[in-house]
């Protein structure tokens, strides 16, 4: 008997089931609904940090990967600029473990909190009264902060789990935006009383990305994806279109559902909300960490053009990146701006790919508004000579 593989009458189904219900998240940040596994010999370090998502780009690297074909060669691979401004440490919660899992045991805040926090506790701030936290401030000079050591010893006795409070500088980003994102993180190594200590250290100081991931780390990415509105069954869950002559549309499932049971199952594909749904993408590799106040954090060993990571013309849809920053490999979710949580692995990583030693040989800063030519200003000057601008600027 021939095979007659073109005519069959099975198929995988269209679109996962494993991301139900297709609706728009319910949170706009990235949540952490797991951290990493604690290991108390190491020191105590923050397990996640907040990035806004600038743009895309693309690298040149030799490939170090032994039996593939291009071992030792040339690639060049897409890559993810996230800017990550250094976070506040503003707050620490202690957590016990009960028979339904964990529960807040109590939460100690700094003495002073910014503005950019405080609009995070406020519906409308212009209009408020602006006094969010002052009756908790005057616990620091009451008996000498005897509540607050209280709070913090009980931490120390009680807990299981420390996590501190953390938020990011709007002010430092050009978002249009002056409400602090505000998470907690959770704090690995060391025992309890060193993590409270940590924590209680860092009341009110910053902490930057370098202090929390390293280069060829991997790592989470999670936030909210594009969003975009209701769709129907085609462009959702990438049913087959119907023939061009089919009555009333062709963008359809053609059949719903036998008669009885008289419903429609949840499995079967409808329109509705697609996009802006809460994601979490696992094993990313940083490529780079880049300081904000380096005038050449864009260069490497074999291109030493003095350059920024910001291409010309700026990252559409987001402007300059002048503060610390991740090159992330491939993708990311969600829009230009978006906030992602970027949060230590949770696996041990042993594949080759994820423990390779990546050294970039370029970056691309040409301008990703048309076909980009020139890397630097200087360079397109020297190509374009004297413009009409520069003389009326003159």
């Amino acid at each position: 008997m021939p095979s007659r593989s073109h005519c069959k009458f099975e198929q995988p189904r269209h679109g996962s089931l494993a991301f139900l219900p297709r609706k728009r998240a319910a949170r706009h940040r990235g949540r952490c609904k797991s951290f990493p596994k604690d290991n108390a010999a190491n020191p105590p370090h923050l397990t996640a940090f907040l990035a806004y998502k600038a743009g895309m780009t693309h690298v040149v690297r030799d490939l170090d990967r032994p039996g593939s074909k291009v071992h030792k060669k040339e690639i060049v691979e897409a890559v993810t600029v996230v800017e990550a401004p250094p976070m506040v440490v503003v707050g620490v919660v202690g957590y016990i473990e009960t028979p339904r899992g964990l529960r807040a045991l109590t939460s100690v805040w700094a003495e002073h909190l910014s503005d950019e926090v405080k609009r995070r506790f406020y519906k409308n701030w212009y209009r408020s009264k602006k006094k969010a936290y002052t009756k908790y401030a005057s616990k620091y000079s009451t008996d000498n902060g005897k509540e607050i050591t209280r709070d913090l010893e009980r931490i120390k006795k009680y807990s299981t789990v420390v996590r501190v409070i953390a938020h990011t500088q709007m002010t430092k980003l050009k978002l249009g935006q002056k409400k602090a994102h505000i998470m907690e993180i959770q704090v690995n190594g060391g025992t309890i009383a060193e993590k409270v200590d940590w924590a209680r250290e860092h009341f009110e100081k910053t902490v930057s990305v370098s202090d929390v991931f390293e280069k060829d780390e991997m790592i989470d990415v999670i936030g909210v994806t594009k969003g975009h509105g209701v769709e129907g069954v085609t462009a959702r869950w990438g049913t087959k279109k119907l023939p061009r002559k089919t009555h009333r549309g062709l963008r359809k499932v053609a059949c719903i559902g036998a008669w009885h049971p008289a419903r429609v199952m949840y499995s079967v594909a409808r329109a509705g909300q697609d996009g802006y749904h809460h994601r979490t993408e696992p094993n990313k590799k940083i490529y780079r960490i880049g300081k904000g106040d380096d005038k050449a954090n864009a260069s490497t060993e074999f291109d030493l053009t003095a350059k920024r990571i910001t291409p010309l013309g700026g990252f559409p849809h987001y402007g300059e990146v002048n503060e610390d920053f991740l090159i992330l490999k491939g993708t990311c979710v969600g829009v230009k701006k978006r906030v992602l949580t970027i949060r230590k692995s949770l696996r041990v990583h042993t594949k080759r790919s994820a423990l390779e030693n990546v050294s970039l040989k370029f970056i691309d800063t040409s301008s990703k508004f048309g076909h980009g030519r020139f890397q630097t200003k200087e360079e397109k000057k020297a190509f374009m000579g004297t413009l009409k601008k520069d003389l009326v600027e003159a």
